[in-house]
């Protein structure tokens, strides 16, 4: 299967506001099953009327057709009712993470200017409009039905990046969409699992784009390896989008677990947001079949992206596809020209509607060589077109003048039996300017795995100036469910504490 069979012809349909999908759905189908959490499913008719409930409610505090609306809500039915609310209105949600502390908060806020902010306690945001969980209505109100608008930007996504400051990533793309274009794969009327959080740009995008043509959404609160086969027998789940943590986690459970449950109903499954690791997917693609598994490399901003199928994989392994129609990719080195094939560089995108058509930033300036932008990543490309991901520049360790990229590294120390997962970053050397070092999360209970046992494991595996000087063990997470982890964050606080 080519690259062909992850991307999809816009076919010829009327598009239609956000707000107005559920409502046009419903219309088809009241009793159509839209969210199912826990416990509870909401039709698309009664999460229609919820979120015209809302829209009053927002209406009621202020909020007009182009506003802000920042959402810092744990995962739930009403982060869902929130976001239509805002939809129906013309509107445009920025949703972050519930966890956030109090100053981080405060910064992406002060970035965002919103009109309101759903979720905290007013006195978390002095100086700004909230809208407390503790003081929402019930879900009696007016339910007289909103002629949605429609927002020039359909959603606000925040980003740390890596100096560790906020920013925002404003999508150049209004809110509406047609409700017969289903995305990658997905299927109108299909069934897709959500097990990541909102606040991240996959699993908002893929989950709103499955209620807009008309699916059903099974959400998790949060991502448990053992639910997650358990949601997708249960509920017929035919796609999922996960990361390679998540991956990794449910491989973990061994054969006897996985293949306890029927999966069949899959038709794909996608990960996204990480490299993964060659024997990870190799291991994913024997157990669930290589027609099953796609890979998807690309960026919030949307400046391009790059597809691959599981078939195209076995013969391009390592691999994360060639670039998707609708943009040009090109891989730049320090000189300024086109790299040779297998030579690393910067990864540049284009997209064909032109530099600045796909996203705006509020609180960062973008890297760019003329109208190509990058979000900093190296990689190489093979004389077919297919890109191999080297790692982020800003994460690369030169170590004695070497080039160490911690996502290889990060592979190679993850396939140890007793790793979970681990991560490899740079710290302060006298002699070296910079020496890799191993954080590793291991089991538990595990009492055997040791410096020496993983640096005799990974000489076989990695070159001897990759293997890192120093390891780190713990048994607490090191990514978020999305797989993301704060690496200048890391490096800070182990500066501040020597090991």
């Amino acid at each position: 299967m080519s690259i062909s069979a992850v991307t999809q012809e816009t076919k010829p349909s009327n598009e239609l506001p956000l707000g107005d999908l559920l409502a046009y759905h419903a219309r088809g189908n009241p009793t159509k099953p839209a969210i199912t959490l826990d416990d509870e499913m909401v039709t698309y008719a009664e999460l229609d009327r919820r979120a015209t409930i809302r829209a009053h409610e927002l209406v009621e505090l202020g909020v007009l057709e182009g506003d802000i609306v920042t959402v810092s809500m744990p995962k739930s039915i009403e982060v869902y009712e929130c976001l239509f609310a805002i939809w129906k209105l013309g509107a445009t949600p920025n949703i972050v993470s519930e966890r956030l502390p109090a100053p981080e908060l405060r910064a992406i806020v002060d970035l965002a200017a919103p009109r309101l902010v759903i979720g905290p306690e007013a006195d978390f945001l002095p100086g700004h409009r909230c809208l407390p969980l503790t003081e929402f209505q019930g879900l009696e109100g007016n339910e007289e039905p909103i002629a949605a608008k429609v927002a020039l930007h359909w959603k606000i996504m925040t980003s740390g990046g890596s100096t560790g400051r906020p920013k925002l990533i404003v999508a150049e793309e209004a809110a509406r969409y047609a409700p017969d274009n289903p995305l990658l794969l997905q299927r109108v009327n299909g069934v897709v699992l959500n097990p990541g959080p909102l606040y991240h740009n996959t699993p908002l995008s893929t989950a709103s784009r499955c209620l807009f043509v008309g699916g059903h959404v099974i959400e998790m609160r949060r991502f448990d390896p053992l639910l997650t086969l358990q949601l997708i027998e249960k509920e017929r789940v035919d796609w999922v989008s996960l990361v390679p943590t998540m991956m990794h986690r449910i491989w973990r459970l061994g054969p006897d677990v996985r293949n306890a449950f029927d999966l069949s109903s899959l038709h794909a499954v996608f990960h996204m947001a990480a490299s993964c690791p060659i024997w990870l997917k190799e291991n994913w693609i024997e157990w669930l079949g290589a027609d099953r598994i796609f890979e998807v490399y690309g960026s919030t901003e949307g400046l391009g992206f790059c597809a691959i199928s599981g078939e195209e994989w076995l013969t391009h392994k390592g691999s994360v596809g060639r670039i998707l129609p609708g943009c040009r990719l090109r891989v730049i080195g320090d000189d300024g020209k086109d790299c040779e094939p297998g030579e690393v560089g910067s990864i540049y995108f284009l997209p064909d509607s032109g530099r600045g058509s796909t996203y705006s930033y509020v609180g960062a300036t973008t890297q760019s060589i003329g109208d190509w932008e990058t979000f900093g990543d190296l990689g190489s490309l093979d004389e077919e077109g297919y890109l191999y991901i080297a790692d982020r520049r800003t994460d690369m360790i030169v170590s004695g003048g070497a080039n160490i990229f911690p996502a290889e590294v990060e592979a190679a120390i993850d396939s140890y039996p007793a790793v979970i997962s681990s991560l490899v970053i740079g710290l302060p050397d006298e002699d070296l300017g910079r020496r890799a070092h191993a954080i590793v999360q291991i089991s538990p209970d595990d009492r055997a795995t040791n410096d020496d046992g993983l640096r005799e494991f990974l000489a076989a595996r990695i070159v001897r100036y990759k293997i890192p000087r120093s390891f780190e063990f713990t048994d607490a997470p090191l990514r978020d469910d999305a797989g993301k982890a704060r690496r200048s964050q890391l490096v800070n606080d182990r500066i501040d504490r020597p090991l």
